[in-house]
């Protein structure tokens, strides 16, 4: 999942997904405080005293302490307007699209930063600083997007056709997201209109950071409604039960029905809340020439609008549906089997009962697993597989004092064979008090020829939730937290490699329907023998992980993987009605409803509002179609380039040439046609998605 700078606030700032390559830096010598990635897992961190040099978070001077904020912050600010004045009194020319990338950088330099100090740094002073800092910046930003003067120095660019066919296809592209960001907040309008675009940008700012903050509170009940003998598995507050979660893995059917009727128990406030979210959005889209926030938000994506959106959804919703039933069939049969006195599949029956039946069928007990996974080992089967790939090692750097929030945090130097250093991953893997459970990729800083001509190195946080070490063994990976490491080095990776010319398209900047898909890529490596083999072996014994156990690990997965799938049609079916036409024609609830019954099969159960806990309608409003579109781009690439051999050198060349190295500085779908050599079509993705779901004959029959 990515995170970070994701504001909808464009202009200067350009805080999308977005690159090509453009400029490397010189090679850089091996640097002495370099050790090997495996190690630095599998030990305690060792500090670099001998140095006894200090610094702040990230190697920013400034930010040794709280306050370090503010000065970074008016340093931003600062530079941010001399570079406007640059760019009003700059004639049109390539220099213009520099100058407005600089400003870009020189604000999401901060605001990058403070995004994932703001939430994940255990001292509360700096959490409070950097928030404070995000509203700053922020505050910055929505000034630059009705500056009239500086958008018609962009305009004048566009305007001269001479010179736009002088420049270069990625600076004309950028040029043309930077005025694109200014239109869709309104600049073409008049001065009350921008006002209004203005004022609905900051509502439904204001709107997203309420309704996410009400997507995770829990639901008290009174204690005595329930059953004495299941109270235990809820968190007791007086007289009343604490529901903070579905229990969707409970053996307990009573548990989960009444975790997922107390849980999703509607809330007026933010019922209200996520109506007015929904309704500013169509405003705003409206005001500034969309017929709805769903083909505002598509735009530049590899969907391009919600027709082609709808038309796959529904193409795989039909292709699923036979499959889905058969799904179904089998977790009724499993519930009659384990509880015959109630046997009517429901919602909170098929997370549990597939998860049985996966079990049951190919005996897979994830205990069995974590010892072939200690997290160093599984580094160092990435640094290998890297290494094969791309010609990339990993290595572990000692930080100094003050650089990093949290002594667990460990930071990698990715480093080409003969490009030498490229950027750098802070590791943020280890539970702690407080912090977020979520596995994210963070871009703190982008890459970009600077004037120079050095380039500024990418830096980004991977965060993960993953248990500490203990006196007898290292931290141990189940098989889901080995391929969430494998997912979440597939976005670090196109961080590193999407090495741009401007930071506004570097890396993961680039389109939602993209930017899922090298991370989703990474995790078919994850799930072939071949890779695995090579670094999977028990930490005691140095065993290799058996390769019929890794057959009936990825034959698992298939096991009601059709009912899992057409879950996610109904949510993205969902997520584009809400951002369609308005006004909606029924209430959120009728229509989650009515979707659920058409989309998914199972019955909606009155009095629940699972709406109102889907926090992905903040980040990926009219976006969740994404990750199943992702997931057939990188299905085909997979099967396409590298099921025959994964290590093939010369096909991850072509992968790094056709889709990494752009970042967002390329129409989407031709990347995905450089790498396929053809341009697929919405039948192409259905197909590769379902024919993901067919089970592996010979793995079946061995273990039948």
């Amino acid at each position: 999942m990515l995170a970070g700078c994701r504001r909808a606030l464009p202009a200067a700032l350009g805080l999308a997904l977005r690159g090509r390559a453009a400029g490397r830096p010189g090679r850089r010598a091996v640097s002495t405080s370099w050790c090997p990635v495996g190690a630095a897992f599998d030990v305690k961190q060792q500090r670099n005293s001998a140095a006894g040099r200090e610094t702040g978070l990230f190697g920013v001077p400034e930010l040794s302490c709280p306050e370090g904020f503010q000065e970074a912050q008016d340093k931003a600010l600062q530079e941010s307007e001399q570079l406007v004045q640059k760019a009003c009194s700059t004639p049109p020319g390539p220099e213009i699209v520099m100058i407005f990338d600089q400003l870009s950088d020189a604000l999401c330099r901060v605001a990058d930063l403070a995004d994932f100090v703001k939430i994940a740094h255990p001292d509360f002073a700096f959490r409070e600083a950097a928030e404070e800092a995000c509203r700053n910046i922020s505050t910055m930003v929505e000034k630059l997007n009705t500056d009239v003067e500086l958008c018609q120095s962009l305009r004048r660019l566009l305007a001269d056709k001479v010179v736009m066919d002088s420049l270069d296809p990625e600076t004309r592209r950028v040029a043309e997201l930077f005025m694109f960001d200014f239109e869709i907040s309104g600049i073409h309008l008049d001065e009350e209109k921008r006002k209004k675009a203005v004022n609905l940008n900051v509502r439904i700012l204001d709107l997203c950071n309420e309704f996410l903050t009400g997507t995770h509170l829990p639901n008290k009940i009174d204690k005595r409604v329930l059953p004495e003998h299941i109270q235990s598995n809820f968190t007791t507050e007086g007289n009343y039960l604490e529901v903070a979660g579905l229990h969707a893995d409970c053996p307990n059917d009573l548990v989960r029905e009444a975790a997922y009727k107390i849980f999703l128990y509607p809330n007026a406030e933010q019922l209200s809340c996520l109506e007015e979210l929904l309704a500013s959005r169509n405003s705003l889209a409206q005001l500034v020439g969309y017929d709805t926030f769903a083909h505002r938000a598509l735009q530049g994506t590899m969907a391009k609008n919600p027709e082609t959106v709808t038309q796959f959804l529904e193409k795989l919703s039909d292709q699923l549906s036979e499959r889905t039933q058969k799904d179904f069939e089998m977790m009724t049969t499993m519930k009659m089997k384990l509880n015959p006195q109630n046997s009517k599949l429901m919602p909170w029956d098929h997370p549990y009962y597939s998860g049985v039946l996966r079990a049951e069928r190919y005996n897979i007990d994830p205990g069995l697993y974590c010892p072939f996974f200690s997290l160093g080992a599984c580094m160092e089967g990435l640094n290998s597989l890297f290494s094969q790939l791309l010609g990339i090692s990993l290595y572990a750097e000692q930080t100094q004092r003050g650089e990093v929030w949290s002594e667990d945090v460990r930071k990698l130097a990715v480093v080409h064979e003969n490009e030498g250093l490229l950027g750098y991953i802070y590791c943020d893997f280890f539970q702690r008090p407080d912090k977020p459970h979520q596995d994210c990729h963070f871009t703190v800083r982008g890459g970009r020829l600077k004037e120079n001509g050095e380039y500024q190195l990418p830096v980004v946080v991977l965060m993960l939730s993953l248990p500490h070490s203990t006196r007898n063994a290292p931290t141990l990976l189940s098989p889901g937290m080995m391929e969430n490491l494998f997912h979440e080095m597939g976005h670090a990776m196109h961080s590193m490699l999407g090495r741009t010319r401007y930071q506004h398209v570097t890396g993961t900047r680039c389109p939602t329907d993209f930017a899922e898909v090298p991370s989703i890529l990474m995790e078919y490596f994850a799930n072939d023998y071949r890779v695995v083999k090579q670094f999977a072996r028990h930490y005691k014994t140095g065993q290799p992980l058996p390769k019929n156990m890794v057959s009936r690990l990825c034959e698992s997965k298939k096991v009601c993987a059709a009912a899992d799938m057409q879950l996610q049609v109904f949510y993205a079916a969902l997520d584009q009605i809400y951002h369609g036409k308005h006004p909606l024609q029924k209430s959120t609830t009728e229509i989650l409803k009515e979707t659920q019954e058409k989309v998914y099969g199972l019955p909606h159960v009155p009095n629940t509002a699972w709406q109102l806990r889907f926090s992905h309608l903040v980040g990926y409003g009219a976006k969740y179609y994404s990750y199943l579109m992702s997931r057939a781009v990188a299905s085909m690439v997979w099967k396409q380039c590298f099921a025959h051999n994964p290590f093939d050198r010369a096909m991850g060349e072509r992968y790094r040439r056709e889709m990494l190295a752009h970042g967002g500085g390329k129409e989407p779908i031709l990347m995905v046609e450089g790498m396929l050599q053809k341009s697929p079509s919405v039948e192409d993705f259905v197909d590769a998605l379902v024919s993901d779901l067919d089970q592996d004959f010979e793995t079946f029959i061995t273990d039948s």
